[in-house]
């Protein structure tokens, strides 16, 4: 115990301060360390953090690839919805004037098909005119001719003098009733 107590009376000790065998089996075990782990450990971190990096970058650029060609595609579907919208109003105005057309030719043979009506019924109007008028004519001749063979008290059976007698008798009733119509007219 002596010689401890004569060591410790030598020197003064700082506890901070290691003994420089220790410092330096401690400096020599570190460098050991340091170099296992420079030569095993680092190049396989190394290796994980660049297969990071790269695969970072690569999802970078995969990102980018990828918006890159969502922003074409949303460009392209613009330009075809750009495109359909301006097909349907291209068909809405060509059916609009498909319509209006269609209503035109419709109004054009109804039109038509009215006047083809009315000519058709001034003609049968005329025709029954003309129907009604022939029979009214024999008819007032069958008794302008039985009247006047009452009063001549002769028979009057002679067709042609009959039909004679019948057209001069209408002939003077219509002039006299044309007559009218104008002094009618002008009054």
């Amino acid at each position: 115990m002596n010689a401890l107590v004569q060591l410790a009376a030598e020197e003064p000790q700082n506890p901070l301060i290691p003994p420089i065998p220790e410092l330096v089996i401690g400096l020599i075990a570190f460098a050991i360390v340091f170099g296992f782990l420079a030569k095993k450990l680092l190049p396989a971190i190394n290796k994980v953090l660049e297969e990071r990096r790269e695969a970072i970058e690569g999802g970078i650029e995969k990102a980018e690839a990828a918006q890159l060609e969502a922003q074409q595609t949303l460009e392209q579907y613009k330009a075809q919805l750009a495109e359909a919208r301006h097909e349907a109003a291209r068909l809405r105005e060509e059916a609009r004037e498909q319509g209006a057309a269609l209503i035109a030719e419709m109004r054009a043979e109804g039109q038509r098909q009215r006047e083809e009506i009315i000519a058709a019924g001034h003609a049968q109007i005329e025709a029954d005119r003309r129907q009604a008028a022939q029979a009214l004519r024999q008819d007032v001749g069958k008794l302008a001719t039985d009247l006047a063979g009452r009063l001549v008290g002769e028979s009057l059976e002679d067709v042609a003098r009959q039909s004679r007698t019948i057209d001069r008798f209408l002939d003077e009733l219509e002039s006299k009733a044309a007559a009218s119509e104008a002094t009618g007219a002008a009054r």
